[in-house]
């Protein structure tokens, strides 16, 4: 009976861990994606340092690690959460990304490629 609890403790913690460790991963390959110059300009710290912190994330959340290093384990989620919730949205608006899809300069929702469309009117 212990065997098994430990057994599915273990199995849980390995897929907590996974989570943790996308989303570390997740965060490191946007933060490389940005510009330099985008950090510069949101005044969010650097790019190397962001490169740096969410580099360490990933790494403490690599599963052959152990279970000893859960407090880095939160620090890295903590890190990952602030850059992805703060950091990313502020460098997609510097980068002139800030809603959904290609940003057209004026113009409406129903304006096609050479005009409104009027619905064949």
């Amino acid at each position: 009976m212990t065997q098994m609890l430990l057994e599915g403790f273990s199995t849980v913690m390995l897929v907590i861990t996974l989570a943790l460790l996308c989303f570390a991963v997740f965060a490191f390959i946007d933060a490389v994606l940005r510009r330099e110059d985008a950090y510069r300009a949101t005044d969010k710290k650097t790019k190397g340092f962001w490169l740096i912190v969410l580099g360490l994330a990933v790494v403490v959340n690599l599963p052959f690690l152990g279970v000893g290093l859960w407090i880095l384990k939160i620090i890295g989620l903590i890190a990952s959460i602030v850059y992805i919730v703060d950091v990313r949205p502020a460098l997609k608006q510097a980068m002139g990304h800030g809603g959904r899809g290609p940003k057209r300069p004026g113009g409406s929702s129903s304006d096609g490629p050479y005009g409104p469309f009027n619905g064949g009117r």
